[in-house]
């Protein structure tokens, strides 16, 4: 792993050439990368099912890190970090609580996107001290219904994504008409512009292990986001597939004071089909 530092010229802005980084804490070792301006309080990626450190849209990631300083990591087991996947969303959570702490911030700000949403709910429940501002998209609460339905969808579309031989994430984040398509195409195509030290792709078991946390997630008691004070920003588009649109409309009902975005003919992945609307919100919402 490279452990370059930032150049005499400035801090790296894009995702594509920030170097990827190891720290060792708790025998785990994370595999992290960082970009935009280093001090105050960090904004961390929380990424999705089955996504590395390659998985984030330089179209979002970005425009935030133009005023922020910006941390994505692989959770334990995932990609290049060591270990094994946890089985539930809450073990998740205290794995990402002993990264923050190891890289020596008292204080974050989070970026969210499904399993990671659920993940940094996790989080802010047990450690709200550590949360300042909150992004949730495309994710739900525990016990949102149908979240433990997400197994049997990803399986099909993975399916259908096979027998046409495109990415599965064209199917699972997209809407497969006029609309959606061209916007599938062009998200996976942006993926792919990192093209050195990329990380390791997820393995079966990694990927089958958070499924189930993720069923578990589903089936689990409410937490009680009432409790929740920091500001909260949550997104999603009106035709989720994997954790329907209604659980977005859940959490912003139940998290007082919170901002509700849902963008028209979209998915799962509305805010990288919306990406030009959607970073600006979220960089606005993340510097006030």
């Amino acid at each position: 792993m490279s452990t370059t530092p930032d150049t005499a010229s400035g801090p790296v802005t894009s995702y594509a050439k920030a170097p990827t980084r190891t720290i060792t804490a708790g025998g785990v070792t994370y595999a992290y990368r960082e970009l935009g301006p280093k001090g105050g309080v960090p904004v961390v990626f929380f990424v999705h099912l089955a996504a590395t450190l390659d998985n984030w849209d330089p179209r979002i990631i970005d425009p935030i890190a133009e005023g922020r300083h910006v941390i994505a990591f692989d959770n334990r087991g995932v990609g290049a970090s060591t270990g094994e996947v946890p089985d539930s969303v809450e073990a998740m959570a205290a794995d990402a609580y002993t990264f923050v702490r190891a890289l020596g911030f008292d204080q974050i700000d989070i970026f969210s996107f499904s399993l990671g949403g659920m993940v940094a709910q996790a989080l802010v429940v047990e450690h709200p001290e550590l949360v300042r501002k909150l992004v949730l998209t495309g994710t739900g609460p525990a016990g949102g219904a149908g979240i433990d339905k997400v197994a049997g969808v990803t399986y099909f579309d993975i399916l259908r994504a096979t027998l046409t031989r495109s990415d599965p994430k064209e199917f699972l984040f997209f809407n497969r008409n006029a609309t959606g398509k061209p916007a599938a195409k062009a998200f996976v195509s942006r993926l792919q512009e990192r093209t050195v030290d990329r990380d390791a792709p997820i393995t079966t078991k990694a990927f089958q292990t958070q499924l189930k946390a993720i069923k578990k997630w589903g089936r689990s008691a409410p937490a009680d986001l009432s409790k929740l004070t920091q500001p909260t920003l949550i997104a999603n588009g009106d035709h989720d597939r994997m954790v329907p649109s209604v659980l977005s409309d859940d959490l912003h009902r139940r998290i007082a004071g919170s901002e509700l975005i849902i963008y028209p003919d979209s998915g799962h992945g509305g805010i990288f089909q919306f990406h030009d609307r959607f970073a600006p919100v979220a960089a606005r919402f993340l510097a006030r």
